[in-house]
Protein backbone atom coordinates (compact mmCIF):
# COMPACT_ATOMS: atom_id res chain seq x y z
CA UNK A 1 0.00 0.00 0.00
CA UNK A 2 1.35 3.17 -0.59
CA UNK A 3 2.59 5.22 2.32
CA UNK A 4 -0.12 8.27 1.47
CA UNK A 5 -3.02 6.11 1.66
CA UNK A 6 -1.34 5.03 4.95
CA UNK A 7 -0.91 7.93 6.16
CA UNK A 8 -4.34 8.90 5.39
CA UNK A 9 -5.67 6.37 7.48
CA UNK A 10 -3.64 7.00 10.46
CA UNK A 11 -4.95 10.76 10.30
CA UNK A 12 -8.71 9.18 10.28
CA UNK A 13 -8.08 6.90 12.96
CA UNK A 14 -6.52 9.86 15.45
CA UNK A 15 -8.51 12.34 14.63
CA UNK A 16 -11.86 10.55 14.75
CA UNK A 17 -12.51 10.88 18.27
CA UNK A 18 -12.65 14.13 18.33
CA UNK A 19 -16.34 15.54 17.60
CA UNK A 20 -15.18 18.67 15.17
CA UNK A 21 -13.35 16.18 12.97
CA UNK A 22 -16.43 13.30 13.19
CA UNK A 23 -17.51 12.61 10.09
CA UNK A 24 -21.50 11.90 10.49
CA UNK A 25 -22.45 8.45 11.10
CA UNK A 26 -24.88 6.58 8.76
CA UNK A 27 -28.32 5.64 10.27
CA UNK A 28 -27.38 1.78 9.73
CA UNK A 29 -24.11 0.38 10.18
CA UNK A 30 -21.56 -1.40 7.85
CA UNK A 31 -23.16 -4.57 5.99
CA UNK A 32 -26.94 -3.86 7.01
CA UNK A 33 -27.93 -3.40 3.50
CA UNK A 34 -26.72 -7.51 2.72
CA UNK A 35 -23.50 -9.07 1.63
CA UNK A 36 -22.15 -8.37 -2.04
CA UNK A 37 -19.06 -8.62 -3.86
CA UNK A 38 -16.32 -10.74 -1.26
CA UNK A 39 -19.04 -10.47 1.52
CA UNK A 40 -21.37 -12.74 -0.69
CA UNK A 41 -18.71 -15.46 -1.31
CA UNK A 42 -17.56 -18.70 0.78
CA UNK A 43 -14.18 -19.24 2.00
CA UNK A 44 -12.96 -20.88 -1.08
CA UNK A 45 -14.41 -18.78 -3.43
CA UNK A 46 -12.61 -15.86 -1.52
CA UNK A 47 -9.38 -17.14 -0.95
CA UNK A 48 -8.63 -17.30 -4.47
CA UNK A 49 -7.08 -13.98 -4.45
CA UNK A 50 -3.88 -13.82 -2.80
CA UNK A 51 -4.03 -10.63 -1.04
CA UNK A 52 -7.57 -11.19 0.41
CA UNK A 53 -5.92 -14.32 1.97
CA UNK A 54 -3.49 -12.91 3.57
CA UNK A 55 -5.98 -10.11 4.88
CA UNK A 56 -7.66 -12.59 6.72
CA UNK A 57 -4.39 -14.29 8.01
CA UNK A 58 -3.55 -11.21 9.71
CA UNK A 59 -7.19 -10.43 10.94
CA UNK A 60 -7.30 -14.53 12.31
CA UNK A 61 -3.85 -13.93 13.67
CA UNK A 62 -5.03 -10.95 15.62
CA UNK A 63 -7.82 -12.20 16.61
CA UNK A 64 -6.43 -15.03 18.07
CA UNK A 65 -3.36 -13.64 19.77
CA UNK A 66 -6.40 -10.96 21.38
CA UNK A 67 -8.16 -13.79 22.55
CA UNK A 68 -5.14 -15.63 24.30
CA UNK A 69 -4.15 -12.15 25.67
CA UNK A 70 -7.76 -11.75 27.26
CA UNK A 71 -7.45 -14.64 29.00
CA UNK A 72 -4.59 -14.70 30.34
CA UNK A 73 -5.75 -10.51 31.70
CA UNK A 74 -8.81 -12.23 33.32
CA UNK A 75 -6.81 -15.05 34.86
CA UNK A 76 -4.68 -12.26 36.36
CA UNK A 77 -7.71 -10.00 37.25
CA UNK A 78 -9.47 -12.74 39.15
CA UNK A 79 -6.36 -12.31 41.76
CA UNK A 80 -7.83 -9.19 42.48
CA UNK A 81 -11.29 -10.65 42.95
CA UNK A 82 -12.89 -9.19 46.05
CA UNK A 83 -15.14 -12.54 47.13
CA UNK A 84 -14.73 -15.93 46.06
CA UNK A 85 -18.18 -15.36 43.64
CA UNK A 86 -16.70 -12.62 41.38
CA UNK A 87 -13.35 -14.33 41.27
CA UNK A 88 -15.65 -17.85 39.64
CA UNK A 89 -16.80 -14.73 37.28
CA UNK A 90 -13.76 -14.14 35.79
CA UNK A 91 -12.69 -17.42 35.65
CA UNK A 92 -15.62 -18.65 33.83
CA UNK A 93 -15.19 -15.30 31.64
CA UNK A 94 -11.18 -16.61 30.99
CA UNK A 95 -12.53 -20.28 30.14
CA UNK A 96 -15.17 -18.84 27.65
CA UNK A 97 -11.98 -16.47 25.99
CA UNK A 98 -9.66 -19.28 25.48
CA UNK A 99 -12.23 -21.52 23.75
CA UNK A 100 -12.50 -18.32 21.48
CA UNK A 101 -9.02 -19.16 20.76
CA UNK A 102 -9.09 -22.55 20.19
CA UNK A 103 -11.65 -21.76 17.09
CA UNK A 104 -9.08 -19.27 15.59
CA UNK A 105 -5.96 -21.30 16.41
CA UNK A 106 -7.80 -24.63 14.67
CA UNK A 107 -9.38 -21.97 11.89
CA UNK A 108 -5.67 -20.63 11.20
CA UNK A 109 -4.59 -24.61 11.09
CA UNK A 110 -7.38 -25.60 8.90
CA UNK A 111 -6.88 -22.94 5.95
CA UNK A 112 -2.97 -24.34 6.11
CA UNK A 113 -1.45 -21.21 8.12
CA UNK A 114 0.75 -21.82 11.35
CA UNK A 115 -1.01 -20.17 13.75
CA UNK A 116 1.86 -18.96 16.14
CA UNK A 117 3.41 -17.41 12.54
CA UNK A 118 -0.08 -15.89 12.38
CA UNK A 119 0.11 -14.56 15.68
CA UNK A 120 3.88 -13.11 16.06
CA UNK A 121 2.80 -9.97 14.34
CA UNK A 122 0.21 -8.60 16.56
CA UNK A 123 2.07 -9.71 19.83
CA UNK A 124 4.34 -6.41 20.36
CA UNK A 125 1.53 -4.11 19.73
CA UNK A 126 -0.99 -6.19 22.30
CA UNK A 127 1.65 -6.52 24.59
CA UNK A 128 2.56 -3.10 24.54
CA UNK A 129 -0.76 -1.42 24.69
CA UNK A 130 -1.68 -4.52 28.05
CA UNK A 131 1.38 -2.70 29.39
CA UNK A 132 0.68 1.06 28.94
CA UNK A 133 -2.47 0.11 30.70
CA UNK A 134 -1.76 -2.38 33.28
CA UNK A 135 -5.31 -1.73 36.39
CA UNK A 136 -4.25 -0.51 39.38
CA UNK A 137 -6.89 -2.41 41.10
CA UNK A 138 -10.36 -4.32 40.43
CA UNK A 139 -12.05 -1.97 39.38
CA UNK A 140 -9.61 -0.09 36.76
CA UNK A 141 -9.44 -3.88 35.69
CA UNK A 142 -13.30 -4.60 34.54
CA UNK A 143 -13.28 -1.24 33.11
CA UNK A 144 -10.49 -2.18 31.05
CA UNK A 145 -12.14 -5.37 30.05
CA UNK A 146 -15.38 -3.71 29.47
CA UNK A 147 -14.05 -0.62 27.65
CA UNK A 148 -10.79 -1.63 26.03
CA UNK A 149 -12.13 -5.25 24.88
CA UNK A 150 -15.50 -3.24 23.69
CA UNK A 151 -13.46 -0.68 21.29
CA UNK A 152 -11.84 -4.39 19.41
CA UNK A 153 -14.79 -5.62 19.14
CA UNK A 154 -16.28 -3.02 17.45
CA UNK A 155 -13.75 -2.59 15.03
CA UNK A 156 -13.72 -6.50 14.07
CA UNK A 157 -17.56 -6.61 14.06
CA UNK A 158 -16.89 -3.29 11.10
CA UNK A 159 -14.18 -5.54 9.56
CA UNK A 160 -16.29 -8.80 9.86
CA UNK A 161 -18.96 -7.29 7.70
CA UNK A 162 -17.20 -7.50 4.73
CA UNK A 163 -15.65 -10.48 5.27
CA UNK A 164 -16.41 -13.86 3.18
CA UNK A 165 -19.43 -15.47 5.01
CA UNK A 166 -17.38 -18.04 6.74
CA UNK A 167 -14.76 -15.78 7.79
CA UNK A 168 -17.43 -13.57 8.84
CA UNK A 169 -19.06 -16.51 10.97
CA UNK A 170 -16.54 -17.44 13.10
CA UNK A 171 -15.33 -13.91 13.30
CA UNK A 172 -18.64 -12.84 14.85
CA UNK A 173 -18.86 -15.95 16.93
CA UNK A 174 -15.81 -15.27 18.93
CA UNK A 175 -16.55 -11.47 19.85
CA UNK A 176 -19.46 -13.05 21.35
CA UNK A 177 -20.03 -10.95 24.81
CA UNK A 178 -18.34 -14.04 27.30
CA UNK A 179 -21.26 -12.16 30.50
CA UNK A 180 -18.33 -9.59 31.38
CA UNK A 181 -20.29 -6.47 29.98
CA UNK A 182 -23.39 -7.07 32.26
CA UNK A 183 -20.78 -8.19 35.82
CA UNK A 184 -18.64 -5.09 35.22
CA UNK A 185 -21.79 -2.74 34.81
CA UNK A 186 -23.00 -4.21 37.88
CA UNK A 187 -20.12 -4.04 40.25
CA UNK A 188 -18.60 -0.21 38.66
CA UNK A 189 -21.72 1.11 39.46
CA UNK A 190 -22.40 -0.14 42.61
CA UNK A 191 -18.85 0.94 43.56
CA UNK A 192 -19.96 4.35 41.99
CA UNK A 193 -23.32 4.52 44.25
CA UNK A 194 -20.81 3.35 47.63
CA UNK A 195 -18.42 6.09 47.05
CA UNK A 196 -19.28 9.10 44.03
CA UNK A 197 -15.69 9.89 43.87
CA UNK A 198 -14.83 6.63 42.35
CA UNK A 199 -16.63 7.67 39.20
CA UNK A 200 -13.82 10.27 38.68
CA UNK A 201 -11.01 8.29 38.77
CA UNK A 202 -12.43 5.76 36.26
CA UNK A 203 -13.49 8.28 34.03
CA UNK A 204 -10.19 8.92 33.40
CA UNK A 205 -9.20 5.57 33.51
CA UNK A 206 -11.31 4.79 30.52
CA UNK A 207 -11.05 7.73 28.56
CA UNK A 208 -7.24 6.87 28.40
CA UNK A 209 -7.95 3.32 27.74
CA UNK A 210 -9.57 4.75 24.65
CA UNK A 211 -6.67 6.92 23.45
CA UNK A 212 -4.49 3.48 23.79
CA UNK A 213 -6.93 1.34 22.09
CA UNK A 214 -7.41 3.89 19.47
CA UNK A 215 -3.27 4.21 19.10
CA UNK A 216 -2.82 0.13 19.31
CA UNK A 217 -5.22 -0.13 16.17
CA UNK A 218 -3.43 2.95 14.32
CA UNK A 219 -0.22 0.50 14.59
CA UNK A 220 -1.21 -2.91 13.95
CA UNK A 221 -3.19 -1.51 10.56
CA UNK A 222 -0.30 0.91 9.38
CA UNK A 223 2.24 -2.25 10.35
CA UNK A 224 0.47 -4.60 7.99
CA UNK A 225 -0.01 -3.88 4.35
CA UNK A 226 -2.92 -6.86 3.95
CA UNK A 227 -5.08 -4.86 6.77
CA UNK A 228 -4.58 -1.49 5.90
CA UNK A 229 -5.32 -2.30 1.84
CA UNK A 230 -8.21 -3.81 2.88
CA UNK A 231 -9.57 -1.45 4.90
CA UNK A 232 -9.27 1.49 2.00
CA UNK A 233 -10.54 -0.97 -0.45
CA UNK A 234 -7.68 -2.53 -2.07
CA UNK A 235 -9.54 -6.26 -1.24
CA UNK A 236 -12.64 -7.63 0.04
CA UNK A 237 -15.79 -4.77 -0.17
CA UNK A 238 -13.23 -2.28 1.68
CA UNK A 239 -14.32 0.84 2.90
CA UNK A 240 -12.95 4.29 1.15
CA UNK A 241 -11.14 6.89 3.39
CA UNK A 242 -15.12 8.46 4.15
CA UNK A 243 -16.25 5.13 5.82
CA UNK A 244 -13.29 4.60 7.99
CA UNK A 245 -14.06 8.06 9.43
CA UNK A 246 -17.90 6.99 9.58
CA UNK A 247 -16.66 3.73 11.13
CA UNK A 248 -14.59 4.78 13.87
CA UNK A 249 -17.24 7.53 14.50
CA UNK A 250 -19.47 4.71 15.25
CA UNK A 251 -16.95 3.42 17.26
CA UNK A 252 -16.57 6.11 19.38
CA UNK A 253 -20.21 6.75 19.85
CA UNK A 254 -20.60 3.00 21.12
CA UNK A 255 -17.73 3.65 23.12
CA UNK A 256 -19.99 6.72 24.93
CA UNK A 257 -23.29 4.94 25.31
CA UNK A 258 -20.67 2.11 27.51
CA UNK A 259 -19.67 5.26 29.13
CA UNK A 260 -23.43 6.17 30.14
CA UNK A 261 -23.81 2.36 30.97
CA UNK A 262 -20.86 2.41 33.48
CA UNK A 263 -22.53 5.91 34.81
CA UNK A 264 -19.17 7.55 33.69
CA UNK A 265 -19.03 10.51 31.62
CA UNK A 266 -17.02 9.99 28.33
Amino acid sequence: METQDKRAIVRVMTSSDKPENAAPAPVEPAGTAGPTGVAAKDWASAAADPQYRAAVVDLLGALAYGELAAFERLAEDAKLAPTLADKAELAKMASAEFHHFERLRNRLTEIGQEPTAAMEPFVAALDGFHRQTAPSDWLEGLVKAYVGDSIASDFYREVAARLDSDTRELVLAVLDDTGHAGFAVEKVRAAIDADPRVGGRLALWARRLMGEALSQSQRVVADRDALSTMLVGGVADGFDLAEVGRMFTRITEAHTKRMAALGLAA
